[in-house]
């Protein structure tokens, strides 16, 4: 019984829920059902509870000791905060032993749980806080900074830092028994709020049940990732992304595997954790294969079987990169945090470099048109997806664009070809119209990113009186390359040489470093503002160098 109906009384109505499939024999849910205790305490049944469960620098937790710590934090909850079943917590800090603890706890008790991403401050975390109606916190030690301004202004009732032996929360659980029954939740009780990393404004709060965790596993994980007892799981991204919190998390715990956090926050700090604790699966983005491929070691790659890319489209280069530096293909997947993860995915044995793949097992997608008719067959419209998994917004007006007709309707423009592969074209919000013809941004900046004076690139579409836009290209020179407009040149060239004619870019302005999202997702809204291409002078990023189009590039 919920004591706190707060999330069921702001769930959209259900005549606005996508339609929802539990095809697959593995879908049907008991009704009683805490996803804290089916991933951990059933774990310890099963497997021997001293084996490892986390991995972290020189330290390790097993299973057992991982489930002592989340008894302990849940007794603090219940019994030192008086967090009702049904109650929201919010988790902020980078991933450890003690975020994976505070997660199953949360949600072990029956109350929410809303994890962060460490790299927020204040301001963005005081929305948060608002928008859930939070009123308990377990914040790192060293980010405690960030929400003592909101205990003081009454937002929060209660922070507990985390994380070196005389913390609160430490000093709370010491006294507490090493053993908690979970609250038998039911499976449509919501478990997690997640927040989108919010490239595009404010962000959405997505509300997800107990079974909803459970579905990811038996969907993505099950029938993708190739995993068992002995794998050892890795990444980049925090327990505050929902690819994060399947990768490094629920994943694992599910095939009762291992969990190894990296102590270097970096592509060089996951090479060493990847070598150190022989990964086996690893969960990262583009850039961060990029990076790891020009110098893994070969004693890295050896331990590696499956290497999962997301949050962005993967260009067919950085596949090629890695495949060339490792001998494994990375498996590229679309999910989103409405969804929890990753619904559209390639598989080990079926991968197409440049094509997301094709829907996993337990999800149905397809195409729409401008009118918003299915596209049958090959073809390219705006994605639309649904399965056991789908978008319900806390109390956001939102609901109605994500969910049209019951799909899941995803925001990308999408390529289907006549074996039924996908392939990402843009964002829908990233096509230009430039004198009449449709340029996808993404296929812009590939090549660009072809060009070896590029670091990293960004193409949006540019308000112009003539053309309606024009394509307009951001660039981080490669280390020890100047912004020139003989660069300017040599770029427009390149890509004249690669694609279309049409689809160069009439201006280029170079940065110092992209604009992106706590998750590492470009922030194109951030540079679709000011300056003008005519006025170079004018610049409201640090490090930008405005370069109008060269004499005659109008035409």
């Amino acid at each position: 019984m919920l004591t706190d109906s707060f999330a069921r009384d702001n769930l959209p109505p259900p005549g606005a829920w996508p339609e929802l499939l539990f095809t697959l024999p593995e879908l049907q849910f008991p009704d009683r059902l805490n996803c804290a205790a089916r991933l951990l305490d059933d774990a310890l049944q099963e497997i021997d509870p001293a084996k490892t469960m986390i991995l972290h620098g020189s330290r390790r937790w097993s299973y057992a000791d991982i489930a002592a710590m989340t008894n302990r934090i849940a007794h603090v909850l219940v019994e030192d905060l008086a967090v009702p079943s049904g109650g929201r917590v919010l988790l902020h800090g980078f991933n450890s032993a003690e975020l994976a603890a505070a997660w199953l706890a949360v949600v072990k008790i029956g109350a929410i749980v809303v994890t962060t991403m460490p790299m927020l401050r204040t301001r963005e975390l005081r929305a948060i806080i608002a928008k859930a109606d939070v009123k308990y916190a377990l914040c790192a030690h060293d980010l405690a900074h960030e929400l003592e301004p909101l205990t003081a202004e009454g937002a929060l009732l209660r922070v507990l830092s985390f994380g070196k032996d005389d913390a609160e929360l430490e000093g709370l659980m010491a006294a507490k028994p090493a053993d908690f029954t979970a609250v038998p939740t039911s499976q449509d009780d919501v478990c997690m709020i997640a927040f989108t990393s919010g490239t595009t404004g404010e962000p959405k709060a997505a509300m997800h049940f107990h079974r909803d965790v459970m579905a990811m596993c038996a969907t993505f994980a099950r029938h993708i990732l190739a995993a068992d007892t002995e794998s050892v799981f890795a990444g980049t991204p925090s327990l505050g992304f929902t690819f994060g919190l399947g990768g490094l998390l629920v994943f694992p715990l599910y095939f009762r595997a291992a969990i190894a956090f990296s102590e270097g926050r970096t592509p060089a700090g996951l090479t060493e954790t990847i070598t150190k604790h022989k990964v086996t699966h690893l969960f990262t983005a583009p850039a961060a294969y990029k990076a790891m491929a020009r110098d893994i070691p070969a004693n890295a790659a050896a331990s590696l079987k499956v290497c999962i890319s997301a949050g962005e489209a993967l260009p067919r280069k950085i596949s090629d990169l890695w495949f060339d530096a490792t001998g494994i293909r990375i498996i590229d997947g679309i999910g989103s945090t409405e969804m929890i993860h990753i619904f559209i995915s390639g598989a080990a044995d079926s991968i197409r470099p440049g094509s997301t793949g094709k829907p996993v097992p337990g999800y149905e997608a397809t195409l729409l048109d401008d009118n918003g008719w299915v596209i049958e067959g090959a073809g390219q419209g705006r994605l639309a997806v649904r399965g056991p998994t789908g978008c319900r917004y806390l109390a956001d007006r939102r609901q109605a664009d994500y969910v049209i007709d019951g799909w899941n309707v995803t925001g990308d423009i999408y390529r289907r070809d006549n074996d039924g592969y996908y392939w990402h074209v843009a964002r829908a919000d990233d096509m230009i119209v430039s004198k009449g013809y449709n340029i996808a941004g993404p296929e812009v900046e590939g090549a660009l990113a072809l060009h070896p004076d590029v670091g990293e690139c960004a193409v949006v579409g540019w308000p112009h009186p003539e053309f309606g836009q024009i394509v307009k290209a951001f660039i981080v020179p490669r280390a020890g390359v100047a912004g020139t407009p003989e660069l300017v040149r040599r770029l427009q060239d390149h890509v004249k040489s690669v694609l279309a004619p049409y689809k160069y870019p009439r201006a280029i302005e170079f940065l110092t470093a992209l604009p992106k999202t706590a998750t590492g997702k470009l922030k194109r809204s951030d540079l679709r503002g000011e300056p003008n291409p005519r006025s170079p002078n004018l610049m409201t990023l640090p490090g930008r160098t405005s370069m109008p189009p060269p004499a005659g590039a109008e035409r």
